[in-house]
Parts: structure tokens; C-alpha cells; sequence
């Protein structure tokens, strides 16, 4: 296959292209400092864009079988630096919706002039769809929420659905918390349990739609080749986990305490609005996945973090 790849350098879209070629595919990844891309696989050629148009690398896209956008400013922010000190204010709000807005109406312009338009494209989005939920179970058929995240979730996935009308076929993947050894929201959560300082954040109780790297990279390969998969998919674990037993798994597999608690008003004081992403939750099924036949490799928390913590593994 020949594959066109938005945000490929990324913590999902690195593993993604990178499995592909050791497979055999050929990848064409976008990126917006083509020259400082390091470490890909020679099957994988990097082009640069701008990432609002299709100026300079639509060209890729006719003929090739499948795009995956996955492009986008990062919602949490790099690092713990950038977690603790980039809050969300107009200007950053901003550009976090329009990094998404921009992206999706490129891949559509370059789809649509495309001669031999490919036959799929995975639209990336989040859970942050469905807004803050209870605990209830919930699964793709539930509406939108209300909040930023929510309407900023509602915008990406409109983006490229002009697709749809051209023929192409158009998947839309819901992520979770995406679980890595070496990136990811991962080593921050880590670190205060590595400084016996570890606990569960607010009440506890707000569920954690997660997932290992490993799966939600396999689940995008599954959704790419299956013919019948479109339309939302939730790419969250089978087995959610509450923040209270997320930060007890977490200790366990670190082999440090988690009795520690943060309460909801200093994280609120420190990360503004952002504190949603920490203290609300939502407990998702990935019914419409497993529904297909998906079948996840890591379908619990205690099994991916030990994977990933104590195995090594790179997520």
C-alpha cells in the first residue's frame, strides 16, 4: 500500500509509519520540519507542508490507497512543563482548534483533486467527543458534549467529511489516553510515584478512557485494510479503569506507593480549564471495534502498565 500520513511524526503516527514500512508499505509522511525528522525507516519519505494547505504535496495523495490524518497542535501540552504552564487562553484554544480545522480541509482539497482518489482515510479525533459522562457505560451512539474539547471535537471530525461525497471511504478514530513507555501523558503520571508522591487526582472516581500504544497503533492497521469499517470507532481499552485504580496499578507496577491524594481545587488553580482532561472522565466501550473482530492485546491496565514499566516496552 502507499500510504499519506498527517502528524507522522508524532507519538501514534512514528510507530504507525514505521510498522508500515517494516511491512513492506510505502509512507509519505507530512511534517513541518522535514529536515530535523530523524530516525524513520528509508521506506518512509518525509515531505514538508504547512499544514493548512495542500500546497506542495497534494500531488501524493492521487494514486495512493490510503490517507491517515492524525495532525493537530497537542491538547495537554509536551512534557510536564509544557502540561503545568500552558494553560488553555483564547490564543491557545485557538490554535488548537485550528491546527485540527486546517489539517482536515487540506487532506479533503488534495483528496478531491486527486485523479485516483484513495480508497480510505482515518480521521483522527478523541474522547473528548462525548464531553464529561457518569458511570454509565457508553459507546459510539452517544451524542456530543457541550464543552471545548467536545465542540473542538465536533469541528475536526466535520472537517473531512466532504470525503465521504467523493467516494472514500472514511473511518474516524475516537482515541483515549494513549499509554507509551517513552511518551506520551505516561512518564509524567509516573514521575510523582517514582518520588513517592503518587495518588489518585480529585475524587477519583472520574473514569480513564485509556489505551496502549501497541493497540491503538494495530487498530488503525485494522481499520485501514477492513472494507466495512466507517464512521466512529472509540479506540479506548475494553476494560476502563477509574483514576483511583489507575493510580494504584500505577504504584503497583512501579512498586511505590499510591496512598497520596491531589485535591481537585490546587489542580484547578494550576491547569484553569485544562483540569478537565485530569478530573473529569468518561467510561467508553470500543464496541463498534470489537464488533468488526478487533481484538486488543493489552485489554487491561494492570497488563499494559506492567508492559510498559517494568517489561520496557516502548509502547
Amino acid at each position: 500500500m502507499r500510504i499519506v500520513v498527517t502528524g507522522g511524526t508524532g507519538l501514534i503516527g512514528r510507530p504507525l509509519v514505521t510498522g508500515l514500512a517494516e511491512d513492506g508499505h510505502e509512507a509519505f509522511v507530512l511534517s513541518r520540519k522535514p529536515g530535523e525528522v530523524k530516525d524513520l525507516p528509508p521506506a518512509v519519505h518525509v515531505e514538508g507542508w504547512n499544514g493548512r494547505s495542500s500546497e506542495g504535496w497534494g500531488r501524493l495523495v492521487d494514486g495512493a490507497d490510503a490517507v491517515v490524518n492524525l495532525a493537530g497542535e497537542t491538547i495537554a501540552g509536551e512534557g510536564l512543563q509544557g502540561i503545568l504552564l500552558n494553560r488553555w487562553d483564547t490564543d491557545r484554544k485557538r490554535r488548537i482548534l485550528d491546527s485540527r480545522i486546517q489539517a482536515g480541509k487540506a487532506v479533503t482539497g488534495a483528496i478531491g483533486a486527486a485523479r485516483r482518489k484513495p480508497a480510505v482515510l482515518i480521521q483522527a479525533s478523541a474522547v473528548g467527543y462525548y464531553g464529561p459522562l457518569g458511570d454509565e457505560e457508553k459507546t459510539e451512539e452517544t451524542p456530543a458534549g457541550v464543552d471545548f474539547l467536545a465542540m473542538t471535537c465536533v469541528a475536526w471530525e466535520a472537517s473531512s467529511k466532504a470525503v465521504e461525497d467523493m467516494g472514500v471511504r472514511r473511518a474516524i478514530v475516537r482515541t483515549g489516553l494513549v499509554l507509551s513507555g517513552t511518551g506520551g501523558v505516561l512518564p509524567v503520571m509516573a514521575l510523582p510515584f517514582r518520588l513517592l508522591a503518587g495518588g489518585r487526582l480529585g475524587s477519583g472516581r472520574q473514569w480513564v478512557p485509556w489505551i496502549h500504544l501497541a493497540d491503538e497503533v494495530r487498530a488503525i492497521r485494522f481499520l485501514l485494510d477492513n472494507r466495512g469499517a466507517a464512521g466512529p470507532f472509540n479506540l479506548v481499552a475494553p476494560r476502563p479503569v477509574t483514576n483511583a485504580e489507575l493510580s494504584r496499578l500505577l504504584g503497583s507496577a512501579l512498586s511505590r506507593p499510591s496512598f497520596l491524594r491531589v485535591p481537585a481545587f490546587p489542580l484547578r488553580l494550576v491547569l484553569g480549564k485544562k483540569a478537565t482532561l485530569v478530573l473529569d472522565g468518561q467510561r467508553l466501550s470500543p464496541k463498534r471495534l470489537m464488533d468488526l473482530g478487533f481484538r486488543f492485546r493489552f485489554p487491561d491496565a494492570e497488563t499494559a502498565l506492567r508492559d510498559l514499566l517494568v517489561s520496557g516496552s516502548q509502547g
